[in-house]
């Protein structure tokens, strides 16, 4: 295949810009793929453009976000400040969001934000991704705009007034009923995971979903965590808070972990000494102790023992409990009426106290088939597949991951998509490890999978991650590219998701014969685009 390249990227940062060669490489390369891929109709920057797009005074009104160049998972919530240092109030809420778009909130990080500073979202700790250093940050930002940062502190998940409640399913604001259908373990004895694939009746639900889309559900604590933390208190479970008691408000109205700074104010008021300095620090975000990372509900009480804060007083401190969501892994067309989900179950020790994940183990644990749990579907933002059928696509999704590619490929191969498939899984080990198995091997076999690369981390003496796939069958990837295939990742933020796009902008450097700086426009330019999409949590 004969390939034309695009001309070289002209230099948009000029000789005069205080920049070193490297920066200025990187910086002509991100600011071209901002544009356009080929630098078509572009003309150099002058200094002072060139420092507005670096975070100096926006050359817009309040309305323009510049690009917003923090919206990066990857980015600390302290870089991320810096970068909107200069910026206008309303892009400093955007920076202090997790910058994932997972749709937990309701939003994606632009719309939360904004909804905010416009004084129609009162609730300022929906960011569950963020924890408690997005929280501190917006608190403290919507306090310049008037906000009442007391409001998130409602144990309601109605602290927000709705004028017109969005249809039953469609939103956290009026979720609907499902079932659970079935339940079943994916790993094979050995594991050192523990994944459930879930079925949920929506029947009688009226919700309808897509592939892509993410399905909300409201948890309910850990019954014995509950029982503790009400010993803890020393107060009687059936203790009235409003029309309900303390039992029930502990299971499913506040969050218990982790353990919010508006707890530690309520200690440092009830007690004195050394006890309510360390408190005092606590509730300003320091860590006295070096512990705080790992300080829920019960581990704050224990912290400071024969302190007995009143039990009104303490779910007014708590933050409310946050429904989770999870990828939806299969597809209304091969199964009408019901819905999947692909679930890690967390459990993990602190100390000599095992901590459970709210949602996850409840699952595993304490829901079982025929029960009914409120859910609701949050559509997908920027992460569906091509309208096109004829378009290739490339799935690369390690673990929990797959979900959303197991739903792509049942709706590729149930509407009879010609369009080319290619698939990256990963997980520890092949024989304890490999989800749906005989379904990928089956679809492998029949053509709807065009490729499938699997990478073990546990497999061998090397541990191999896609990554390090993507990197051996580089050319072929590099080819699939420039036949217009769309790229989709989902999975871990932090980690492999960026270790991705770095192994996509050497491959792009590589076999596309470019330099580092024009292979990050290239990619920069595949997401501009839509053609490098991501579910990232």
């Amino acid at each position: 295949m004969t390939m034309t390249l695009p001309p070289p990227i002209p230099s948009l940062v000029p000789d005069t810009a205080p920049f070193s060669d490297e920066q200025r490489a990187w910086l002509n390369g991100f600011f071209a793929g901002l544009v356009s891929l080929d630098g078509s109709g572009i003309t150099a920057l002058s200094s002072d453009q060139a420092a507005a797009l670096l975070g100096g005074a926006p050359a817009g009104n309040d309305d323009d976000d510049g690009g917003a160049p923090w919206h990066d998972q990857t980015l600390p919530i302290a870089d991320r400040m810096q970068m909107a240092e200069q910026k206008p109030l309303r892009w400093k809420l955007m920076a202090a969001m997790a910058q994932q778009d997972c749709g937990q909130c309701g939003y994606d990080c632009r719309n939360y934000s904004g909804a905010i500073f416009a004084g129609k979202e009162t609730r300022l700790n929906l960011c569950v991704p963020g924890g408690k250093d997005t929280t501190r940050m917006v608190k403290a930002l919507a306090e310049q705009i008037g906000a009442t940062p007391a409001a998130a502190s409602a144990p309601s998940r109605d602290a927000a007034p709705v004028a017109v409640l969005p249809p039953a399913g469609t939103s956290r604001d009026n979720p609907a009923t499902a079932r659970v259908l079935s339940r079943k373990r994916l790993n094979k004895p050995g594991s050192e995971k523990e994944t459930w694939h879930v079925e949920f009746d929506l029947a009688d639900s009226g919700m309808d979903y897509v592939v892509g889309d993410s399905f909300g559900l409201f948890p309910s604590n850990d019954p014995t965590l509950v029982d503790l933390v009400i010993k803890a208190l020393a107060a009687p479970p059936d203790f009235p808070i409003g029309d309900r008691t303390l039992r029930q408000t502990l299971t499913d109205g506040v969050s218990l972990s982790p353990a919010p700074d508006m707890l530690f104010q309520l200690i440092s008021y009830i007690t004195g000494g050394d006890k309510r300095k360390k408190a005092r620090a606590l509730a300003n975000g320091e860590d006295p102790d070096g512990d705080a990372a790992t300080l829920d509900v019960l581990a704050a009480l224990e912290k400071f023992p024969g302190i007995r804060p009143d039990p009104e007083a303490l779910i007014e401190a708590l933050d409310p409990l946050q429904p989770r969501l999870y990828s939806i892994s299969s597809s209304p067309k091969t199964v009408p009426g019901q819905v999947t989900l692909t679930v890690d179950t967390v459990r993990y020790k602190i100390g000599n106290r095992r901590r459970l994940g709210v949602c996850s183990t409840g699952l595993a644990e304490r829901v079982a088939p025929g029960d009914a749990v409120k859910v609701y579907v949050q559509k997908a933002h920027n992460f569906a597949l091509p309208a096109d059928p004829n378009v290739p696509i490339i799935m690369i999704g390690p673990g929990t991951g797959v979900a959303p590619f197991r739903a792509f490929l049942h709706e590729r191969m149930a509407i009879e998509a010609p369009g080319r498939n290619w698939l990256f899984y990963g997980h520890q080990r092949s024989a304890t490890d490999f989800f749906y198995e005989d379904e990928l091997k089956a679809m492998k076999a029949s053509g709807v999978l065009t490729r499938l690369t699997l990478a073990w981390s546990r497999d061998s003496a090397e541990k191999i991650y896609v990554q390090d796939r993507m990197r051996e069958v580089g050319r072929d990837l590099w080819s699939w590219l420039t036949d217009g295939a769309i790229l989709y990742v989902c999975g871990d933020a932090k980690r492999m998701a960026k270790d991705v796009e770095l192994a996509l902008v050497d491959i792009v450097a590589q076999h596309g014969a470019r330099s580092q700086a024009e292979a990050i426009a290239f990619v920069t330019d595949l997401k501009k685009h839509g053609r490098y999409q991501q579910d990232v949590y």
